[in-house]
């Protein structure tokens, strides 16, 4: 059974929305980047941005990629796909970066982010946006900015569907 809990205009409300909060907790957006978790982060995080340079032209840049298959701990060596990082800029020292999901669980993603992002060096101060925080915390992490606080049972799923990966924008519920 599947039950759809954002439609494509609920999603694009909840990334604008981000994008304001996201400017408001920055006091604009100077050394700011926006990096994306694939695979839907990624996508998640290129919107942000492109309503980031809509609400603020002096934000100019587009979002990058950070891959945190290494840092995962929850994968064997046979499941782990590397795709490369990219930043914006190429130097995180002293910028403020936000992280961007599509889904918070357990916050193992958002502590494997944390430590690929230690790689590339020290920024001024880390957050994290997500679509949808379903709860289940395992570790102590909190996004900053959420699009939808969805409580769920641990055995149910939440799926991301979005256009420029599965043809549409919904985010599902299926047990």
């Amino acid at each position: 059974m599947q039950r759809v809990v954002l439609d494509s205009g609920e999603i694009a409300r909840a990334l604008k929305r981000i994008s304001h909060e996201i400017i408001e907790a920055n006091s604009g957006v100077s050394d700011l980047i926006v990096l994306g978790i694939p695979t839907r982060g990624i996508h998640l995080a290129n919107r942000i941005a492109k309503l980031l340079s809509e609400i603020d032209p002096n934000f100019t840049s587009d979002a990058g990629v950070l891959d945190i298959t290494l840092f995962r701990d929850d994968l064997v060596a046979a499941d782990r796909r590397i795709q490369p990082t990219v930043i914006p800029g190429d130097d995180i020292d002293g910028k403020v970066v936000v992280i961007v999901d599509d889904v918070l669980f357990s916050g193992r993603s958002a502590r494997a982010a944390l430590d690929a992002l230690i790689d590339f060096g020290r920024p001024k101060q880390v957050k994290l946006a997500v679509l949808v925080d379903r709860g289940h915390r395992e570790l102590p992490i909190r996004p900053d900015f959420v699009g939808k606080n969805l409580p769920t049972a641990v055995t149910e799923r939440v799926n991301v569907h979005l256009a420029e990966v599965d043809g549409s924008d919904e985010v599902v519920i299926s047990s």
